[in-house]
């Protein structure tokens, strides 16, 4: 397993683009199957607003975050985004987080990728 030097994916929704929702919800979990396929893995994925529901109880793309956080991928998703969803108060992978460290990651890594 081989970090690229401090990237970042910001998930920010629970689809991948813009239009149909159940061709967004097959995006994202194609997108997500890919990033356990392709190396170098990014070093933390940080999941915000409707994104927080990727790491909750019955998410399509549990298999494959399970997967990126045994290879040492950090999964971090917003507290306060697991309040106001009214999501289970621990997600089923990852820890979680609040925005200062959300913050902190974004501004110390090289390259931020935002979905």
């Amino acid at each position: 397993m081989q970090h690229k030097k401090n990237l970042v994916i910001q998930i920010t929704n629970d689809s991948y683009g813009s239009g149909s929702g159940s061709l967004g919800e097959t995006l994202m979990k194609s997108y997500m199957y890919a990033l356990t396929e392709i190396e170098p893995y990014p070093e933390t994925i940080l999941f915000i607003n409707t994104g927080a529901r990727l790491t909750a109880a019955n998410s399509p793309v549990l298999d494959s975050l399970r997967q990126l956080e045994t290879a040492g991928v950090k999964i971090l998703t917003c507290g306060t985004c697991i309040n106001f969803l009214k999501l289970n108060e621990t997600p089923e992978v990852g820890k979680v987080t609040n925005m200062y460290d959300i913050v902190e990651k974004m501004n110390s890594a090289v390259n931020t990728i935002v979905i």
